[in-house]
C-alpha cells in the first residue's frame, strides 16, 4: 500500500493511492495516518479494502492535489549520521563505530513537494536524500531480529542542512538540521510489502536537473533492522516515529569546492518504489 495526506497545509485528509495513481480519502476509515491507524491490524485491515469503493479525491497527486507529509502527529524524527562509508569519507570523518543518533524537531517536517525555506544568516544550507523508516508498533529493548515487526512502513526524506549551523558552531548538530522546512516527507508511506528489497534500492538527488547524489541503501553501514534495534535501545519508539537512516555521497559539503543552496534551485530526489520529491529553494530570510 502507498498511504499519504492530501490537503493544505495543517488540514491534510488521509488517503491512499490506487491502482490508477489517484488518491482516495480514507477518512472514513481511520482519522489521519498516524498513530494506532499504523498498526499491524490496522493496516491489514487497510490492505482489505476495496479502493473502488472509496471516494474519490479531485486532483492528481504531486501536480493538482497538494500532499502533505505521509505521516501525521510524528513524535520523534531520528536521524543517523555517517551511515554510508562513502558519504563519511567525503566529509571527512571516520565511520563511527556504533550509529551517530541526531534530531530533526517535528516542526522541520513538510510535504514532500513544498519550498525549503534557507533560514536567516545561512551560508550553507545543504541536501541529503534519505531513505525514512516509519515506526508502525512502539517498543523499547527491541530485538533485532524482531524489529521489522515494528515497521509499518519507508518513505523518502530530504534532510536538509545548515552546515554552519551543525559543524561550525558549538554544540550538537541538531541546531543545523531542524530548521523549518528541513525535513520534506513523502509523498507516500509504502508498507513494506511494496518496497521489496529495502537494502537494495537506488537513491539519488538531483540540484536544477544535474544529477549529484547517486546511490543504492546497500551501501548502508548499518541495516534498517539493527537500527530500529539500536534506536530503541536509548529511547521507546512510539507509532509514527520517524528513523531516517543517512545519506550516500554527493552532498555539497563534500563537493571540491563545497556547493551550497542560494535560493532559486529546484531539488528532485527519490528512492525506488518509495516516489519522487520536488521542491523549490527560497532565498535565505532577511531582517
Amino acid at each position: 500500500m502507498k498511504l499519504l495526506r492530501y490537503g493544505p497545509p495543517g488540514y491534510e485528509k488521509p488517503g491512499i493511492l490506487d491502482q490508477t495513481g489517484r488518491v482516495r480519502d480514507l477518512s472514513s476509515i481511520v482519522p489521519d495516518i498516524s498513530g494506532s491507524a499504523l498498526s499491524q491490524t490496522s493496516l491489514k485491515s487497510l490492505h482489505g479494502l476495496d479502493l473502488e469503493s472509496l471516494p474519490l479525491v479531485d486532483g492528481i497527486p504531486q501536480q493538482s492535489l497538494r500532499l502533505g507529509a505521509c505521516v501525521g502527529a510524528v513524535g520523534k524524527f531520528i536521524c543517523i549520521g555517517l551511515n554510508y562509508s562513502d558519504h563519511a569519507a567525503e566529509s571527512g570523518m571516520e565511520v563511527p563505530p556504533e550509529p551517530v543518533i541526531f534530531n530533526k524537531w517535528t516542526s522541520a517536517i513538510v510535504g514532500p513537494d513544498d519550498d525549503i525555506q534557507i533560514p536567516k544568516g545561512s551560508k550553507k544550507t545543504d541536501w541529503e536524500v534519505e531513505l525514512g523508516v516509519v515506526i508502525g508498533t512502539g517498543g523499547s529493548y527491541i530485538n533485532e531480529a524482531d524489529a521489522m515487526d515494528h515497521v509499518a512502513g519507508f518513505c523518502v526524506i530530504n534532510d536538509v542542512s545548515e552546515r554552519a549551523f551543525q559543524l561550525e558552531q558549538s554544540g550538537t548538530w541538531d541546531k543545523g538540521k531542524g530548521c523549518d522546512t528541513f525535513g520534506p516527507t513523502g509523498p507516500w508511506l509504502v508498507t513494506p510489502d511494496e518496497v521489496g528489497d529495502f537494502d537494495r534500492l537506488n537513491i539519488w538527488l538531483e540540484i536544477d536537473g544535474q544529477r549529484v547524489q547517486n546511490g543504492n541503501t546497500a551501501t548502508m553501514v548499518y541495516k534498517v533492522p539493527f537500527l530500529v534495534a539500536y534506536c530503541s535501545q536509548f529511547m521507546s519508539l512510539q507509532p509514527g516515529d520517524i528513523i531516517s537512516t543517512g545519506t550516500p555521497p554527493g552532498v555539497g559539503l563534500g563537493m571540491k569546492p563545497p556547493k551550497y543552496l542560494h535560493g532559486g534551485e529546484t531539488i528532485r530526489l527519490g528512492i525506488d518504489t518509495l516516489g519522487v520529491q520536488c521542491q523549490q529553494v527560497l532565498p535565505a530570510l532577511i531582517d
